[in-house]
């Protein structure tokens, strides 16, 4: 059995070396415990605590997933609609992390209920310093409701 108690942030990134310099930044910004998927249909697994995740304890929420848009079987924008329409859900915080600089795909999240949208910068020290501030910004500063 996995132990899936206090998780803050759901890392929803399909390219590892992404994946590996996010949580790298993360932990040394915001100390932050962090699980990471590898694509969209395990991403809602693990909020809805079904398939491999069914053994997490629902009352330990995330308290912010990190989702990235272009994923094999389930894309981002996938994802976020459905977590955003889902009574359950929907309050749950989402910052979009992805390489596209798209207008419509910026557009397209927002109207979805995307809390935030960012564009992977390419170089490393640059992307770590902006991946730290998002740690620090969603687990530190921002204010949530209680569930």
């Amino acid at each position: 059995m996995k132990d899936f108690d206090g998780i803050d942030i759901l890392l929803v990134e399909d390219n590892a070396q992404d994946a590996e310099m996010t949580m790298r930044a993360l932990k040394r910004a915001a100390n932050a415990s962090i699980y990471w998927v590898r694509d969209g249909v395990e991403a809602l697994d693990f909020v809805r605590c079904r398939g491999a995740f069914a053994e997490r304890d629902r009352r330990h929420d995330v308290k912010l997933v990190l989702l990235d848009l272009k994923m094999p079987r389930l894309d981002g924008i996938d994802v976020l609609r459905d977590l955003k329409s889902d009574p359950e859900t929907k309050k749950l915080p989402i910052v979009i992390m992805t390489s596209s600089n798209s207008e419509r795909d910026i557009t397209t999240t927002y109207d979805l209920g995307v809390n935030g949208f960012v564009t992977k910068p390419v170089q490393v020290a640059e992307f770590s310093a902006v991946v730290g501030e998002i740690g620090i910004f969603w687990l530190t500063v921002n204010r949530a409701p209680t569930p």
